[in-house]
């Protein structure tokens, strides 16, 4: 099956599912802003019979074309027992797009199952029967949001492909750096990777070391506009250190700031 296109690129990457009040998992992260139990590595939800369908889910992964712009595989060896699960864009919005190859997705929607006569009626989104016959019966996720999903390090190289768009960005809380900012990255040291992260809406902080999820816009960190568009607080000495570290360089905007699973390997 032919790539999606050469936007959609990507390489292997882990997949997370996060299932809401279904799947009791360790409880142990320190956030709060959202629920730590809905999170769930593949392993742990292989077995999900069809009672947990019309659960919500967020998967990361691998995308492969279907049908253009209206539908792709998202590919993790062992989700639901297969190599794909097939994506619908319900949402209503072209599917996001950059200059830049080799990124991943984060799609978030409804995990339902495909009967192709009760998807056209039901979404009206007449959908050319050819591409959906190997489909029937299997999972199908209805993709509310659909959001670019870059390796930070990506972004650390190539910032202006990324600009002003909302990005879902995976990695380990490095520094905290006051109560409305934090690094991630993608390593267990701190590095040239380290992606400042500006926690303007207020979400619960998390702990250094943490694994997270954050979704946001990626900005140039230029200081006099950050303080000016989201009137922040800071310390003269914290401000001071953040201009002379990140000045122009990518920060990440949140709006959404999530754990997600600690499995090692995970990030690779």
């Amino acid at each position: 099956m032919p790539k999606f296109n050469s936007l959609f690129k990507l390489g292997t990457s882990a997949l997370v599912i996060s299932l809401a009040s279904v799947l009791a998992v360790s409880s142990s992260s320190s956030l709060q802003a959202q629920d730590a139990d809905d999170n769930a590595t593949i392993e742990e939800i292989e077995n999900l019979n069809s009672g947990q369908m019309g659960e919500q889910v967020t998967v990361r992964g691998e995308v492969n074309e279907v049908e253009p712009g209206v539908s792709f595989e998202i590919a993790e060896d062992g989700f639901l027992q297969g190599s794909e699960v097939l994506v619908l864009n319900v949402s209503g919005n072209n599917l996001p797009a950059t200059t830049d190859e080799d990124v991943n997705l984060q799609v978030t929607g409804e995990l339902g199952e495909f009967v192709y006569a009760d998807v056209n009626e039901l979404y009206d989104l007449d959908l050319d029967p050819d591409f959906y016959v190997d489909y029937e019966t299997r999972p199908v996720i209805f993709a509310e949001s659909i959001t670019l999903s870059p390796s930070l390090d990506r972004v650390t190289e190539s910032p202006d492909n990324f600009y002003n768009q909302e990005l879902a960005l995976e990695g380990e809380v490095g520094e905290i750096k006051n109560n409305m900012a934090f690094t991630i990255n993608d390593d267990e040291i701190l590095g040239e990777d380290d992606i400042l992260v500006i926690n303007a809406a207020g979400e619960p902080m998390p702990e250094e070391d943490e694994y997270v999820v954050v979704t946001g816009m990626l900005r140039p960190f230029i200081a006099a506009e950050f303080e000016r568009d989201y009137d922040l607080t800071w310390d003269l000495d914290i401000q001071r250190e953040l201009e002379a570290e990140y000045s122009e360089k990518p920060v990440l905007v949140v709006d959404r700031v999530a754990p997600t699973a600690e499995e090692e390997g995970l990030f690779e």
